[in-house]
């Protein structure tokens, strides 16, 4: 289970830019579909995601 954790890791570090975009797409579609209505909680879940994605946030 270990070996399948470092190649995560390993992915996500060098996909960085692409995930913390994918992260605001779906924060937006969130959004889109709630009207708006929890935008502060959405962006916040968000930042906290891309926080913990590769080497950190390059999206925003």
């Amino acid at each position: 289970m270990s070996n399948f954790m470092d190649k995560a890791k390993d992915f996500v570090d060098k996909h960085d830019e692409q995930i913390d975009k994918g992260l605001d797409k779906a924060g937006d579609a969130v959004d889109q579909r709630t009207g708006g209505k929890y935008d502060k909680q959405v962006d916040k879940g968000v930042d906290m995601a891309q926080q913990h994605t590769g080497r950190g946030d390059t999206a925003r």
